[in-house]
């Protein structure tokens, strides 16, 4: 899973990409240039570690979600095309989490005068589909140029131009590509174009300490409460320090794990696991997949020779307390390549290669 943060300058998206990291990052843009910090982030998860010790495992490892930190959205005017730089890069992600400024503070002015986390939303959405647009203009006009030339197959050229004429009016209603009624093939043609209007979004208003934090949805898109620098200092702090902190200020959850749930939702993805003495591993899957996709998610010569699947949901496994346990209660099932996964099932594959 890769995850960008974006923002209006100021609005404390390093703030929040350090909370998430835990890490003491400053980002700066020098000119026009875009800089990038990214890190991998484990994914927290209590489940596994419950397992790894049943298990004895030696050792453990978590899924992880990719974070990048980048500056230079909205560096310019609202309406203006993204520069090449900063659409290199966004392109690739899975998600964007704007970062919104709903805080106070003289000594740093906002990019737009004003403190209106809405309006910058609602701007910041239109900056992502004016980008869409532009590159699907420039697309429709290089397929006029080509079915002209007759280089390729007409008929292929024909169904591309309608596709994206298909893609130009649905943009143009205000409806981002990732809400446009699409196939699954023609989602698939699209994916590689770099639309930004593809990604899932999750915006993050980033609140003054003590204000409340809450969650709603603006324009369709969720938005979290966060008290970014409060999250930021407890971040630097070990799990003990901040508990007690946490505790102290009434925070119920870290950011981190709000805003880790958030994405996997945003994101249709759940988690299983493979488990043994050797290894404890999570992995991440998206929801309605089935047995034969998780399997090449481990590695593709396992799904190649996939033969039958060992399958328990980890409640059930840690309740019991053993495979042979759960076998001996009709809890292992053996299931076949279509078998849907569940979040939380340990699938281990029988195969042959």
């Amino acid at each position: 899973m890769k995850l960008a943060i974006i923002g209006l300058p100021q609005s404390g998206k390093s703030t929040v990409f350090n909370a998430l990291t835990r890490r003491d990052a400053a980002l700066e843009v020098s000119g026009i240039r875009v800089e990038v910090h990214s890190a991998m982030v484990d994914v927290p998860d209590t489940r596994l570690l419950d397992l790894a010790n049943l298990y004895s495992s030696k050792k453990i490892v978590h899924a992880q979600i990719s974070l990048a930190d980048v500056a230079g959205f909205g560096a310019g005017s609202s309406g203006e095309a993204l520069s090449g730089q900063l659409l290199n890069a966004l392109s690739g992600m899975d998600g964007l989490i704007i970062v919104l400024r709903a805080f106070e503070d003289d000594a740093v002015p906002h990019a737009k005068g004003s403190i209106d986390a809405d309006r910058d939303l609602a701007n910041l959405l239109e900056d992502l589909m004016l980008n869409d647009l532009i590159a699907v203009e420039r697309k429709l006009e290089r397929l006029a140029e080509e079915r002209q030339k007759s280089g390729r197959d007409v008929a292929v050229v024909e169904r591309e131009l309608l596709l994206f004429q298909r893609v130009q009016e649905g943009l143009n209603s205000g409806t981002p590509l990732r809400n446009q009624e699409l196939s699954p093939e023609e989602r698939t043609q699209l994916a590689g174009l770099g639309f930004l209007t593809q990604n899932a979004i999750l915006a993050i208003r980033n609140i003054d300490e003590g204000d409340e934090a809450g969650a709603n949805e603006i324009q369709g898109v969720p938005v979290l409460g966060l008290q970014g620098k409060l999250e930021m200092e407890l971040a630097q702090l070990s799990d003990e320090e901040a508990a007690e902190f946490s505790a102290e200020y009434g925070l119920q959850e870290s950011a981190r794990n709000r805003i880790i749930r958030a994405a996997f939702e945003m994101l249709n993805t759940q988690t299983f696991y493979t488990v043994a003495d050797t290894e404890a591993h999570a992995w991440m899957l998206k929801k309605d997949s089935n047995a034969l996709k998780a399997a090449e998610t481990i590695h593709s010569d396992i799904a190649r020779g996939f033969i039958r699947a060992e399958i328990i949901g980890a409640a059930e496994l840690l309740e019991l307390g053993s495979r042979a346990k759960a076998r001996d209660v009709g809890k292992l099932r053996l299931e076949g390549k279509e078998y849907t996964m569940q979040d939380g099932d340990i699938i281990n594959v029988r195969f042959n290669v």
